[in-house]
């Protein structure tokens, strides 16, 4: 098999520039102190040979396609069960990270934000994130207060982690080339392990909050609280747009002591 068709029900779009997969992997900081290191989505493999000629770290490789996954076996036979033919949103990782891991990707456009919610979900094992999306994604992911890229995603991610926005790709990077722009970005596992809050309650808090983002929060979050036992905040007069990740660490905490 000389090449892998893209498959637009999998919003595949392979990676051609070998420039920019170079940067990408250069982006990886081993030294972070994680060995193993999971490509989501190698397709062709541009990724792929580079990361398999490291040897800071142990590479696999999931991919849900199974022509790029026969693909990749021929291309590279002595990856044995180290390249896994799955789906990385369904994943569990108990069953092959037992330690603290990156993930790397070229990811799908069309699953990126479950691919973000995932890796938070995976949080306490993925110490580091190198992955390209749809730029509008990335932007979002970086996203600082007051703007309108700024929602949910923003919030949760960098509760959680540091987010740097690296490079722009073009669409002629990529065969066949996307509509839009690409974004790069790296996520760097913040150390402290909790929020110092209620954890399920700044979920809950910070998705009602931009679910009706038009309104001050004293409306937004009637749901999660009636407003007759919200006590005084000068937070809920602000929308959600307005509140640092701080900000909604200490708003939680307010309404955890008032439920």
């Amino acid at each position: 098999m000389s090449s892998v068709r893209a498959k637009k029900h999998l919003g595949q779009h392979f990676l051609t520039d070998k420039q920019t997969a170079a940067k990408i992997v250069a982006a990886l900081r081993p030294q972070l102190g994680y060995e193993t290191v999971l490509e989501v989505g190698p397709g062709m493999g541009i990724l792929s040979d580079l990361l398999l000629q490291e040897k800071n770290y142990r590479t696999l490789l999931i991919d849900v396609d199974s022509e790029s996954v026969q693909f990749l076996h021929d291309r590279y036979p002595a990856l044995g069960d180290r390249l896994i033919h799955g789906d990385f949103l369904t994943m569990d990782f108990d069953a092959f990270f037992t330690d603290k891991l990156a993930i790397i990707g070229n990811f799908p456009y069309n699953i990126s934000s479950q691919i973000l919610f995932k890796v938070l979900e995976e949080r306490h094992r993925a110490v580091e994130v190198v992955g390209m999306f749809q730029k509008e994604v990335a932007e979002r992911c970086a996203a600082r207060p007051g703007g309108k890229e700024y929602g949910i995603l923003s919030v949760l991610i960098q509760a959680y982690y540091d987010v740097e926005y690296l490079f722009t790709v073009k669409a002629g990077a990529f065969v066949p080339p996307p509509k839009v722009l690409s974004g790069v970005i790296r996520l760097t596992r913040k150390q402290a392990q909790t929020l110092g809050c209620d954890e399920k309650l700044f979920w809950r808090i910070v998705k009602a909050a931009f679910n009706q983002r038009r309104k001050t929060l004293r409306n937004a979050l009637s749901g999660v609280i009636p407003k007759d036992k919200m006590g005084e905040n000068p937070f809920y007069d602000l929308r959600a747009e307005r509140l640092a990740v701080a900000d909604f660490i200490s708003l939680t905490n307010h309404i955890a002591q008032q439920i």
